[in-house]
């Protein structure tokens, strides 16, 4: 089954957040697709990365790496000028980045516990970087079929919610959500054969989850490269029909 929908061609793909956890293994599982073409890896440490030095040893004719803070909006300006000295389509952009409990952003209990540089960097990295990363990218991505990947996270359903805590992380992700939502709207117009995705990966054993993970049911921690290959699943199962929607790795939507 072809990755992109209608796409007749090898797809060009960026992952950003891909030095680690699931960007990194969404990169090895996309170099192992003959439906690829290039794959553009995008975190700050891209280049220093020595697990992406050891995907490029096998891949230097398809993956490229570029260092980007992508909550620098100079930054990511560059990074889609980088990208068009390659090519002039990206046929799926996957954002993986996402913050939790990583200074100043931190899983609040309480609301004594909330302050503004929390706040800022929980919407800065989980909110902010990704629609702006996709504003940046938007050249690229009006002519072929493409699909945009934003994780989130089940926290971020605001009907789901009926634990509390997490402030920050919780309405960083619902924004996040609505913004995607938005931006699914104004892409239809602007190119039919669009798709925006917005993904809860599961429980992944990751850095973001580490702190948390005593909590996890038996089974229900996934791997980077398991969580990767569901995402990809759903990337196939999904075109522009359902463009501005919710869903769980299995399948499953997932309510606002």
């Amino acid at each position: 089954m072809s990755l992109i929908n209608d796409l007749h061609s090898p797809a060009n793909v960026l992952v950003c957040g891909a030095s680690r956890g699931i960007g990194l293994a969404l990169c090895a599982n996309l170099l192992a697709r003959d439906d690829i073409g290039l794959v553009f890896a995008v975190s700050r440490r891209a280049t220093r990365s020595p697990e992406l030095e050891t995907l490029f040893k096998d891949h230097q004719r398809r993956l490229i790496r570029i260092d980007c803070n992508a909550c620098d909006e100079h930054a990511l300006q560059a990074l889609a000028a980088h990208v068009r000295t390659y090519c002039d389509q990206l046929n799926l952009v996957c954002c993986t980045l996402g913050v939790l409990q990583e200074a100043p952003a931190r899983a609040e209990k309480a609301l004594t516990q909330l302050d503004m540089a929390g706040l800022l960097g929980s919407f800065t990295t989980n909110c902010f970087a990704p629609i702006l990363l996709l504003k940046h990218l938007l050249a690229l991505l009006r002519r072929q079929p493409m699909t945009f990947v934003a994780l989130s996270a089940r926290v971020g359903s605001i009907s789901d919610n009926q634990l509390g805590g997490w402030y920050s992380y919780r309405a960083s992700k619902a924004a996040l959500n609505q913004l995607m939502r938005t931006a699914s709207i104004e892409l239809k117009r602007l190119n039919p054969a669009s798709t925006i995705l917005v993904v809860h990966p599961g429980t992944t054993d990751t850095q973001l989850s580490r702190p948390f993970q005593s909590n996890v049911a038996p089974g229900r921690l996934f791997s980077p490269a398991f969580a990767s290959t569901c995402i990809l699943t759903l990337v196939s199962r999904h075109g522009p029909t359902q463009s501005g929607t919710f869903w769980a790795w299995d399948g499953t939507p997932i309510a606002w």
